[in-house]
């Protein structure tokens, strides 16, 4: 999806050319599974981050075009809208100290791009929703100029039949809103993880995500407010969900279920299920699989199975892990990735990958620990019903700690992160709720210490309020 295309608008000769050739395309991804042609050479890593651009009064600044003429910078690159910014880390192999150099190298870039804003009177911000941010300001006018956008936005609501977009949650307060565009989905900021793995371990370690995403982001919640509204520790979750819909199946899930002998399993239900949003023509090669990866672009399952190429151009499988929230620092965030790696790599070994956790349950786990972070209860092989929490501090981290010994990779510290997280019970959400608390329910209070501690760099349970 990150990719630009030519058009805003197609036809209905468009579509039937793009099916076939996204059928053929699925059906050379088997082959070449089949073939063991899909790479099968160690682990690597990457990071996604998703950042606000804000204005002194902690609004959004919707300058992004500048910012980005400005920096010039491969790894920083448009989102949906002209208040956001993506910055990316460059892949690493999954040995040593790699959580450690990707925290450096995404600090590094993070300077550099505060520094380009400050110089246009702005700031960046990591956080999953901005809680000053307004109804108003989620408008086509605050669309960036790239036509992939604007088709999107045509053809979630040609699908829809004209029909606007309506968002109900209901958490602490009840939301409800109605948009006759997609931009509501640019209020929700991410980190993104993408995790390389031998192809004929892929579907294992898709798995493991499904599995462990419950638990993990109970302990990584950072999203609680929306247009003045008390909602889930992570809102992002119900509105991304809602902000999409059309008809068919949901294009933003959890999925249908595990996998079960390889990925190529999902690549085929994309192309069974779910219409074409963006029906673009390429001249490449099947081998190159543009439509089918572009289709997939267009799905957004919380873990997404993708396919990409290495240097040698041999195709790869990956599991771009969507449910963290951006921030609260980036000590935070190395955090939450040691925990899902290490967490991926403990379950992806244990027989079926997902550690004898019935789908139903994984599902339910997420939803839970998207609604009530810490607070939740969540289902377990061999431990039943039990508190989110709990299950953290007694099974999880200490099987996170042994699945990153396994591949080699540091601690370096940032599980004890995630522990004393857990035992301060102090979320970047829970922070968020006490310090508008203990600021009479003033909002742009709450961003300016916010910000202030984001500055410090110190990770968020030792945050005072």
């Amino acid at each position: 999806m990150g990719e630009e295309i030519k058009t805003a608008g197609f036809t209905p000769a468009d579509k039937a050319r793009f099916l076939g050739r996204l059928a053929e395309e699925t059906r050379v991804a088997r082959r070449l599974y089949e073939e063991e042609r899909f790479s099968r050479d160690g682990h690597m890593v990457g990071f996604e981050i998703e950042t606000w651009i804000v204005d002194h009064n902690y609004a959004p600044s919707s300058i992004n075009q500048t910012v980005l003429e400005a920096l010039n910078h491969p790894l920083v690159v448009p989102e949906l809208s002209r208040f956001n910014l993506e910055l990316n880390c460059a892949p690493l192999r999954l040995s040593g100290d790699a959580l450690t150099q990707a925290h450096d190298s995404l600090t590094r870039l993070w300077a550099t791009c505060n520094d380009v804003a400050h110089r246009l009177d702005a700031n960046l911000v990591l956080i999953g929703t901005l809680p000053t941010i307004r109804d108003s300001d989620l408008t086509l006018a605050n669309m960036s100029p790239l036509n992939r956008y604007y088709a999107l936005n045509q053809e979630v609501l040609r699908q829809r039949g004209g029909e606007p977009l309506h968002v109900n949650i209901a958490g602490r307060d009840r939301l409800a809103s109605v948009h006759q565009d997609v931009m509501l989905e640019a209020a929700t900021t991410s980190f993104q993880i993408h995790l390389k793995t031998p192809a004929d371990l892929a579907h294992l370690y898709y798995n493991a995500s499904v599995a462990a995403s419950g638990p993990i982001l109970a302990a990584c919640g950072n999203a609680p407010f929306l247009f003045g509204k008390a909602l889930w520790e992570e809102t992002r979750i119900p509105l991304f969900e809602q902000a999409v819909k059309v008809p068919g199946p949901a294009r933003v899930s959890m999925g249908s279920n595990y996998a079960t002998r390889s990925l190529i399993e999902i690549f085929e239900e994309n192309m069974r299920d779910y219409d074409a949003l963006l029906p673009m023509a390429f001249d490449d090669p099947p081998e190159a699989m543009r439509h089918l990866r572009l289709h997939n672009g267009v799905i957004w399952r919380w873990n997404r199975p993708l396919i990409g190429f290495d240097e040698s151009s041999a195709p790869h499988l990956r599991i771009e892990h969507r449910i963290l929230p951006a921030g609260p620092t980036f000590i935070d965030m190395m955090a939450n990735a040691a925990l899902y790696l290490g967490l991926a790599r403990s379950l992806a070994m244990s027989g079926d990958g997902a550690g004898g956790l019935a789908f139903s349950d994984a599902k339910r786990n997420f939803y839970s620990a998207a609604r009530f972070g810490l607070d939740a209860r969540l289902e377990w092989p061999g431990e039943g019903e039990i508190a989110a929490d709990r299950l953290l501090l007694e099974r999880l981290i200490p099987d996170a700690r042994a699945g990153l010994s396994d591949l080699g990779v540091a601690e370096d510290g940032f599980l004890d992160i995630i522990e004393a997280r857990v035992r301060t019970r102090q979320t970047g959400a829970a922070w968020q709720r006490k310090a508008l608390e203990a600021r009479g329910g003033d909002l742009y209070g709450l961003m300016a210490a916010y910000c202030e501690r984001q500055r410090s760099g110190a990770p968020v349970h030792q945050w005072e309020i």
